[in-house]
Formats: structure tokens, sequence, C-alpha cells
């Protein structure tokens, strides 16, 4: 009895835990971030075409679009070049409806106090940098101040008030006025009267964790909680991804920059390293697992395994994860965090080592693996080699425990009938 007892109290803290990891990011600013990076993913896409268009993987077709490679790069600048801009954007539309603001006034607000920001106090001209990857965080918190600030004064009847029966854009654009100039105010005073350049500020001192995230230790603690949270019920990447997507964004556009430029990409762990080196066919690289219980003695598994292989050849594995299932099972949690681990540090590894390309094209996280792989380094075959290898390493992590969990399912089977 004592046994049980302490059984259910671990798995009361475990939903008490699990209840908190889930309100946490779904609080409003942490979803109005994930949101926000989010819609600026197609954004990275597009100009990872036009990138890879202008300089082609293919060495035959370099001299063919040389005289053209000039004109293709201007859609990279206009995608990259303002990420930051878009980003603080998409935040402050996000969260603005959150908060039940007027989200056009919202993006006005949070828009104009980021560009007074972006104005270089010498020229009184917009500086590229912070618009670009160097101030997606700075646009964050632009994006969320401003919304803030909007929500206050309207809260509090603190705007100005137009009659019934005006057009509902010049109403809100006259209650966006107060808190617009407390904003521009209170920029251009922190900005240019005391001098302070937020952008600089803000990435001293989000410096340890921008650091922390390309490091091999950095990274794989990263998977163990991403992988850790998914075993327990959470979705580890939402809950996650407000905190470390916005960092990965900045890697991504300064690996884009190198490339363009000839240069080695300085960063290993961009976006694209996670979704397609290390969610090989889904988190803990599933499409393994599925494979490896391809035909499994058990009908009920080896039907899950086989309809779940086509929505895992695009990255998608909840019918796997829940079907067998892998949450709250103790036999395949633990092969499903290992295989993270694995293929986060021999990805990376292999990367530092200049072995396999490092992330330098953005691509929809559901491009299947392999493919995957090659597209997101900008062509480059040992990562498609690496992509192979990485599903048979899997399988063979997922092997064992499989085959234990199969047996002790079966040795159970004849205790459970009537």
């Amino acid at each position: 009895m004592s046994g049980l007892s302490g059984q259910d109290a671990s798995l009361g803290v475990g939903r008490r835990i699990a209840m908190r990891m889930t309100a946490f990011a779904e609080t409003p600013i942490m979803a109005a971030i994930r949101a926000g990076v989010v819609a600026v993913v197609p954004l990275t896409i597009v100009g990872g075409v036009f990138m890879l268009l202008a300089n082609p993987p293919l060495p035959a077709a370099e001299a063919w679009v040389a005289p053209y490679a000039e004109t293709l790069s201007i859609p990279v600048a206009a995608t990259f070049g303002l990420l930051a801009l878009f980003v603080c954007l998409a935040v402050a539309y996000d969260l603005g409806e959150r908060r039940g603001q007027d989200r056009l006034s919202s993006v006005i607000l949070a828009g104009s106090s980021f560009l007074l920001l972006a104005v270089e106090p010498e020229t009184g001209e917009l500086a590229a940098e912070p618009l670009a990857s160097q101030g997606i965080l700075t646009a964050i918190l632009v994006a969320i101040a401003a919304v803030e600030v909007q929500a206050f004064f309207t809260r509090r009847n603190l705007v100005i008030r137009m009659p019934d029966g005006v057009p509902r854009i010049i109403y809100e654009s006259f209650a966006s006025l107060v808190p617009l100039t407390v904003l521009v105010a209170g920029f251009w005073a922190v900005r240019f009267l005391l001098g302070v350049d937020l952008t600089a500020t803000v990435q001293w001192l989000f410096g340890p964790l921008i650091f922390a995230l390309n490091t091999l230790p950095g990274i794989c603690v990263y998977a163990f909680l991403v992988t850790l949270l998914w075993s327990i019920g959470i979705n580890g990447d939402n809950a996650l991804d407000a905190i470390v997507a916005p960092v990965f964004l900045q890697y991504l556009a300064a690996n884009v920059e190198a490339w363009e430029a000839g240069a080695a990409a300085p960063y290993s762990t961009a976006l694209g390293f996670f979704t397609s080196f290390v969610n090989v066919g889904g988190t803990g690289a599933t499409i393994a697992l599925a494979l490896v219980l391809f035909n499994a003695k058990d009908p009920g598994v080896r039907r899950v395994s086989r309809l779940s292989l086509p929505t895992q050849v695009f990255q998608i594995n909840e019918p796997l994860f829940f079907g067998l299932p892998i949450v709250l099972n103790p036999i395949l949690m633990l092969p499903y965090v290992i295989n993270a681990m694995v293929l986060t540090a021999s990805s990376y590894l292999l990367m530092e080592w200049g072995l396999v390309g490092r992330p330098v094209v953005g691509i929809p996280w559901t491009t299947p693996p392999v493919i995957g792989h090659y597209l997101v380094t900008g062509g480059d075959w040992r990562a498609a080699v690496w992509g192979v290898v990485s599903i048979g390493l899997a399988m063979a992590v997922y092997w064992p425990f499989a085959r234990a969990w199969m047996k002790a399912t079966a040795a159970a089977a004849p205790r459970d009938r009537p």
C-alpha cells in the first residue's frame, strides 16, 4: 500500500507540474511570442528559396546564375533583412488580440516604437542591423511593452473618445493617440536623451542564453527538456518555443548573412537544426520506432505503427506517440529521450567538425527526413546521408526497448482477460 501511495503521490506531483508548465506556455505573452515567431517563418522559407537560387548548390549552375545573383538576392534582404521588424509587428498583433485591443493600433504602436529605436543618433537615419536578426529580442520586448501600455490606458479610459457614429477606424486611431505619445516620448528619451542602445543592452542581457543554446551542453539540455516534457504529456516544443525560437531564428539569419557573403555559417543550432536533425520523423525520431514495430506480432501495435508511418514521413508523430502509447510509458519513454540526446549531440559534433553543413535555409517543419537534411543545409549531400544514418541509429536505440515492451505487454495480456 505504501508503494502505491508513493506512486500516486509522484503522479500527482507530475500532473501538477504538467498543468503549471502548460499554463505558463499559454499565458498571453508567451503565446503571443510563439505565434509571432511562427508567423514570420514563411519569410525565412521564401528568403531561403531565393538564397538557393542565387547560390545554387550545383556547381554546374553557378556560372549560369552568376549574372543574376545580385538581383536574386534582393528578396533575401527584404525578408531576413527586416526580420526583427516583422517579428515585432506579428507579436504585437497577436498580443493585442489577446488583450482585447484594436489589433491594427497595436501594430502601429509597436512598429513606430521599434523603428524609433532603430534610428542612428548621429545621422538620424534607420540603421540596418536592429531591423535584422540582431534586433529580434528587442522587437519582442518592444511589442509587449507597446501592447501593455495600450491596454493600460484603455482599461483606465485614459484615451481620447470620439462620439458614437464616428467610423471605427477613426475612433481607434484617436484612441491610440495618448498611448502612442507616451510610447514615442518614452523610447525617444531612453534612446536619445539617455543614450541607451536598447538593442545592444538586450543582446547583452540575453547573452548567456544566446551563447548556451549554441553549445553542446546547452542544446542537449534543451533536447532533454523537450522530450521529457512530451513524455509526461506536455507539448515540450510549445512550452519552450517562446524562449528559444527567437534565438534560433536569430542564428538562422546570421547563418544566411554569412553564407551569402561566402563565409562559414557560425551557428550549428540555427532554426532547422532541431526540426530536421533531431526530430527525424517526429520528436524523438519516432519514425524509427514505427519501422521497428512494422512487423510486430501484436496486431494492434502493428496496425498503429503502419498507419502512423505516412504521417511520420511529414514529421507528425501524434498517432504513434499516443496510439502505442509512448507518453507515460516507462519502457518507451527512455529510448525516446535517449534518441533526442544522441541525435542532438552527434549532429552538433558533425557540424562543428565540418563534416555536415549547418542550417542556412528556412524550410517547413513538415519536410520529410533526408530531404529536409539536404535542403536546410543549402544542398549538402552529406547531410542527406546523415539523415539516412540517423534513422538507422534511432532504430538501433529503440529496438531493445521495443522488444522488452512487447514481451512485457504479451506477458501481461492473459492477466487482463476476464
